[in-house]
């Protein structure tokens, strides 16, 4: 019963690390995806106004 109990702890110490690790990277695709969109932003303007530096 012992090494049931072991074995099923270490499975969701496991599971709870790499669910960790996936929310952590969804959250950093997030941002990556918002600060793209403001870099471009800045491009177009910089481009649009004729501006050689920001």
């Amino acid at each position: 019963m012992n090494l049931a109990a072991l074995i099923i702890i270490i499975i969701a110490v496991v599971l709870a690390i790499t669910g960790g690790i996936w929310s952590a990277a969804n959250w950093l695709i997030w941002v990556a995806i918002v600060l793209a969109v403001i870099a471009l932003i800045m491009f177009l303007l910089r481009l649009i106004t004729g501006r050689s530096k920001v």
